[in-house]
Order: structure tokens, then sequence, then C-alpha cells
């Protein structure tokens, strides 16, 4: 069988996961290209217009797989953590996909609950049995998955650097260089270095969101609003930028709410669309590292 796979979304994040589990199936795996212009204007052509960026090429890499897989990953992450939930488009996710673009093949449509393990087997067992009916396989498959999972490391910790920012924002942003428009390679090429949160350990973050009146319902909101609220307070950065995508409903509250915490803390949103023009997005990256130059001169 042919499984395709999207490098939309949360594949960075997942990808050791997802491959090893279908490798060890047996599936010969189909994977989309790196995020390009073709990317987003298939996923412009096909998605609802009210859906943000990420979501938009997510339906793009889709499309560009489509017609070579016998089955499409789709991946409905519900929650990672308990009394938590991924952003609401996830959760529909599969259905948006399967009615946006048309002549699709089998899609995987049960819900990803990753708060434990025996929770994520549960997904396996539905999804490897569309594959292989031996049940001791696909347990086999889930466990080397997992391993492969937990050792594999995300994250961003130019340390050495004598300026730093946090960069925040949902993963899919940050590390998706088309979507970004390569901030990462811009900041360094100013001489700046790049943290993410994932330098924080999961103890201080759960520390730090106590502090908020009430428990943050999205996963990515309390992630990203723990990182900020430690990075500037510690000062491990110099400056924060956070990439948000336009119209993104969860980072219009957490944006406010770090806004809120840091005060005075330099601190740049850089809104993204299908729109967004490279040269205004360099002139804004510039002109804030040259107020972080000022301000520690």
């Amino acid at each position: 069988m042919k499984v395709g796979i999207p490098k939309g979304l949360l594949y960075n994040n997942y990808k050791p996961f997802f491959h090893t589990f279908f490798e060890e199936l047996g599936a010969e795996l189909i994977v989309s290209s790196d995020t390009n212009r073709d990317t987003l204007n298939n996923g412009v052509k096909y998605c609802v217009d009210e859906a943000c960026l990420p979501v938009k090429i997510f339906h793009g890499h889709v499309a560009e797989i489509k017609d070579h897989c016998d089955l499409i990953l789709i991946p409905r992450i519900m929650q990672l953590r308990e009394r938590e939930f991924i952003c609401p488009k996830f959760c529909g996710l599969p259905e948006m996909v399967v009615n946006s673009i048309p002549d699709m093949p089998r899609v995987t449509m049960e819900p990803i609950y990753a708060m434990s393990k025996d929770r994520l087997f549960k997904w396996a067992e539905v999804v490897g049995h569309e594959i292989h009916n031996n049940k001791g396989r696909v347990k086999k498959a889930f466990e080397e998955a997992v391993q492969c999972q937990l050792n594999y490391k995300t994250g961003l910790n130019d340390e050495t650097s004598p300026m730093k920012v946090a960069l925040a924002g949902h993963p899919y942003n940050i590390y998706d260089n088309y979507i970004n428009m390569n901030i990462l390679k811009k900041l360094r090429k100013l001489g700046v270095g790049v943290v993410t949160e994932e330098i924080i350990d999961e103890d201080a973050k759960a520390k730090e969101i106590k502090k908020l009146y009430k428990r943050p319902f999205w996963s990515f909101a309390r992630d990203n609003y723990s990182f900020t609220s430690i990075a500037a307070e510690k000062k491990l950065v110099n400056g924060i930028i956070y990439i948000s995508s336009f119209a993104c409903g969860i980072d219009s509250v957490v944006i406010e709410l770090i806004k809120q915490n840091i005060e005075d803390f330099p601190f740049l949103v850089l809104k993204v669309d299908e729109h967004t023009g490279e040269a205004g997005l360099d002139t804004r990256i510039e002109a804030f590292v040259d107020m972080l130059e000022r301000r520690s001169s």
C-alpha cells in the first residue's frame, strides 16, 4: 500500500512517529515536497477562504500527492495534554480536506489523543488495521514509532550568539521556511541568534502558566505564553518575535496576554497570509534588530 504524508501543519514535529509506524507496517511512503509556490497556489485553489495560511498550505500538500497513493494521513490531532486541545481546525481537518479537494483516496479519520501511550495506541490500532491485519505487527510498529519519536529532538537554541530573539508562534509557522520567508536565515544574517520554546522544560512552563487567572484551553496558547513570559522575565533573549497567521483566533488572544505580561520588553508580531510581501517583512525585521542594537549599546 502507498501511504501519502503531507508535509504540512505539525509534520515537522511528529514525522519520526508517522514515518516509522507506516514503514514498519510495510507501506510505501509518498511524501509531498517542501512547501513552495505551487503548494500555496493549490491550497488557495481548494481550501475555503476563511482558513488560515497553514491550513491552506496543508491542502496544497494533499493535492500534490492525492493521485499517487491509496491512503493519505490527515492528522486529526485532538489533545496532547489533559484538559487542553489543539487548534479547532485540526478537529475537522479530514472532513475539510475531503470536502474541498475532489477525487480523494481514502484518508485517516481516526482522532489522535496523545495524552498517554494507551490513548495514542487506539489511533494506531484503527489506522494500522487499514494496512495490515496482524495485530502483533501493528503493536510492534507502534512501539518502534513511539521510541523513534522519543529520541527525536526539535527546537532552536543559538546560545552562543551575543544577541538573541525568542521566536514564538505555532510550530508550523516557525519551521516552514516558505511560510515564514526564511526568517531564520534573515535573522542569522543580521547576526541574531534564535531560541524557541523547546528550550524551556515542561515543569517550568506548567509553573508559569499557573500565574494566569485561568488555564488556557489551547496547547499552543499555553506553550507560547509560558515561553515568552520566562524568556522576558529571565532575560534569556534581547527581544521576542511572534509569527502569527492572519485571522488565527488563538493568536488573537495569546498575543494580547503576552503584551500585557511582558510590558515594555521588545516584542514584534509578524502577521502572515498568502498576500504577505517579503520586502515588507524584511523591513520590519531589520528595524526591529536595529532597535535591539540601540537598546543594548
